[in-house]
């Protein structure tokens, strides 16, 4: 069965069964798009159908884009990946390490051993966390008045480190702070910095901070699981005029725009004549930067999540930009795949060896959602099944 027949057949059978109101996958080669469909509805209800060019909160595959600008700004001598992120952003050198709770349920802190660097931030291993996965951030937000990061304020970034720099993978909000670094550098807003190094040259023109009025008529909803499995719409958008521009996770775009930077990352760092990375940039963001550090579970601490590992028991690591399986995985991935998703229930897969990778989106809390990972996982395998 090819490829094609194959994935249309499965994604339509899971928007038929009720398993997920729209979805868009595709997946790409060096030379080009090899896969795309999109079937049900942007909302449910609507009427108005999932299309290849719908817009989507991408969420933390925002995370991959904006680390690419901050190698960038490595490559262009504007940034150090090892000295103190401090020099460029004073504000991070103000974090300290959480050390409990005192009798009034004040948090107390100390110095961490180590400043925190870009390479910590790029690698989630400065010790930043999230409140979705942390119930003592989520403690330091009430005690010390701090908003969640989705409100995109910068106050929101104020949160302390969990561990030093250096000795742990803890997923947080360091992505934002290295946007924060590519401002600093650069002059420009996150989102204008991104337009022109690489929304632009690769063409991804419906990728943005700010939801146009052409993104908007092209966007889906989110939709929210309830406790007996069914789907119901639910109100929720990124500040459309925010303090900052979240890098971690504030992007709105298509697939076909992430298809487009999958591409760019297998060809070595260009796209039809643009180059926006050196191709030594590019194999460097293949490799393990976190030494001896490993990626862990996520453990849900807000029900828009559920519990959250790809590929458990397999050892991944992380680059300056995905996390990597260290072993090859059931989908057929081989080992040194790269990967990661978005809060929504998107997610990606880049894969240097084989020379695919591949993108799928739906909208749907919580994170990790029962129905939609299986099907990512099998629109995966369906793609390296067609390649035997």
């Amino acid at each position: 069965m090819d490829l094609k027949h194959r994935a249309d057949m499965l994604l339509r059978g899971a928007v038929a069964a009720g398993a997920v109101p729209g979805v868009v996958a595709m997946a790409t080669n060096r030379e080009g798009t090899i896969y795309e469909g999109a079937f049900g509805e942007r909302v449910l209800g609507s009427g108005q159908a999932m299309t290849t060019d719908t817009v989507g909160w991408i969420a933390s595959m925002t995370k991959a884009l904006t680390s690419v600008a901050a190698v960038q700004c490595v490559e262009r001598g504007l940034l150090d990946l090892d000295a103190p992120a401090s020099r460029v952003v004073p504000a991070i050198g103000e974090a300290q390490v959480l050390t409990g709770f005192d009798a009034d349920g004040r948090p107390t802190f100390r110095p961490p051993k180590r400043p925190v660097t870009l390479r910590h931030l790029l690698t989630h291993s400065a010790g930043f966390s999230y409140e979705i996965w942390n119930t003592d951030i989520q403690k330091v937000q009430a005690a010390l008045g701090i908003p969640g990061i989705t409100e995109c304020r910068n106050r929101s970034l104020a949160t302390p480190l969990l561990a030093d720099p250096g000795e742990r993978w803890e997923y947080g909000i360091g992505i934002d702070w290295a946007g924060k670094m590519v401002e600093a550098v650069s002059g420009q807003t996150l989102g204008a910095y991104l337009k022109a190094n690489l929304f632009d040259p690769l063409g991804m023109t419906s990728t943005a901070f700010r939801i146009r009025p052409d993104m908007r008529e092209r966007l889906a909803g989110i939709h929210l699981r309830g406790p007996d499995g069914r789907l119901a719409p639910f109100a929720f958008e990124i500040p459309q005029q925010p303090e900052f521009e979240m890098g971690g996770g504030g992007l709105y775009g298509t697939m076909g725009d992430y298809l487009k930077f999958v591409r760019m990352i297998l060809n070595g760092g260009q796209l039809g004549g643009e180059r926006v990375l050196k191709p030594e940039t590019v194999a460097s963001l293949a490799m393990n930067h976190m030494g001896d550090c490993r990626v862990t579970r996520l453990v849900a601490a807000i029900p828009l999540t559920n519990d959250a590992e790809f590929f458990p028991g397999v050892a991944k690591s992380w680059s300056l930009a995905f996390q990597i399986n260290h072993e090859p995985v059931f989908t057929g991935r081989p080992a040194g795949g790269l990967m990661w998703a978005g809060l929504a229930n998107s997610f990606y897969w880049i894969d240097p060896a084989t020379g695919v990778g591949g993108v799928y989106m739906t909208q749907i809390f919580p994170f990790a959602d029962r129905e939609s990972v299986p099907l990512y996982y099998a629109f995966e395998t369906a793609v390296y099944d067609s390649l035997k």
